[in-house]
């Protein structure tokens, strides 16, 4: 059997990564004042941090049509036998539905919707390894048992250094909003039961971060092998500091950089910054 494996855009995984993998992707888009980009095709991440930027009105977020998914999956139909296809979760989005709904109007292909239950970058770990075991030759059966294995070490945190994108979406009251800017409020937030939500409130960046950090160092010492990733939106070199910082002390431990898109930047605001995890 010849499975592709597909993802949505926000898992954000490298092109290259993709190429190398054959990882097949489906955008979401954002909706600003001018037009809608669907992101990764029309709209790149720093194209969109700008626009934010100079944006008077939070722009809207979108999944894909189920028409768009369709046509995605009679394109696949003609090539493989089965796709698994991993998306955010359906918690915060309807595009493992659509999916969903898609395969079951598309003839000659097997599709395995996959719900990852959190979204960038850990959700494109699901897909890169995936990948991996389709191109080794693993059945459907074994990539959904491993992802499922998966999904029981997964840990991500992520630190809003802005409260504005949270009130602006609604997530947030403006009472919350002003006070939280006052006390210099950090929250902490994390994925549970699909759903973004709050994990602590950290009174400043440097105490947010360094919280998080103690909780992978938590995992580390328990001698788990684990993969780290550091996220960013928009500030690269902070990512990049803190990975360096990390590598410096475990140097054994793989890592990689990887950021907010357009859809979750969206959201969470420029200066957020995430650490996410999964046991090998």
């Amino acid at each position: 059997m010849k499975i592709a494996v597909m993802s949505d855009s926000t898992a954000y995984i490298a092109p290259e990564d993709r190429e190398k993998y054959r990882i097949h992707m489906v955008p979401l888009s954002v909706t600003f004042q001018d037009g809608s980009y669907r992101e990764e095709l029309d709209i790149t991440t720093e194209e969109f941090y700008q626009k934010l930027a100079n944006s008077k009105e939070l722009p809207s977020t979108s999944q894909p049509s189920v028409g768009e998914v369709t046509k995605k999956l009679e394109e696949l139909a003609e090539d493989y036998d089965a796709v698994i296809s991993i998306h955010l979760s359906s918690g915060i989005s309807g595009t493992y539905q659509t999916m969903v709904s898609a395969g079951e109007m598309v003839e000659g292909i097997d599709v395995y919707a996959y719900d990852s239950e959190i979204s960038c970058m850990i959700q494109g770990f699901y897909a890169l390894e995936a990948a991996a075991m389709a191109q080794d030759g693993k059945s459907v059966d074994a990539i959904l048992a491993r992802m499922d294995e998966m999904k029981k070490t997964v840990r991500a945190y992520f630190m809003v250094d802005d409260l504005t994108n949270l009130q602006r979406g609604g997530r947030l009251s403006n009472a919350q909003a002003i006070l939280g800017s006052l006390l210099q409020i950090k929250p902490i937030l994390h994925f549970e039961n699909k759903l973004i939500v709050p994990f602590e409130k950290i009174r400043t960046k440097k105490k947010a971060i360094s919280r998080i950090l103690g909780l992978l160092e938590e995992e580390v010492a328990a001698g788990k092998n684990l993969r780290v990733v550091f996220i960013h939106g928009n500030d690269r070199p902070y990512a990049e500091k803190l990975e360096a910082d990390f590598k410096e002390k475990h140097p054994e431990i793989e890592t990689s950089i990887s950021y907010f898109g357009p859809v979750i930047g969206t959201h969470l605001g420029q200066g957020a910054i995430g650490v996410a995890w999964y046991e090998r």
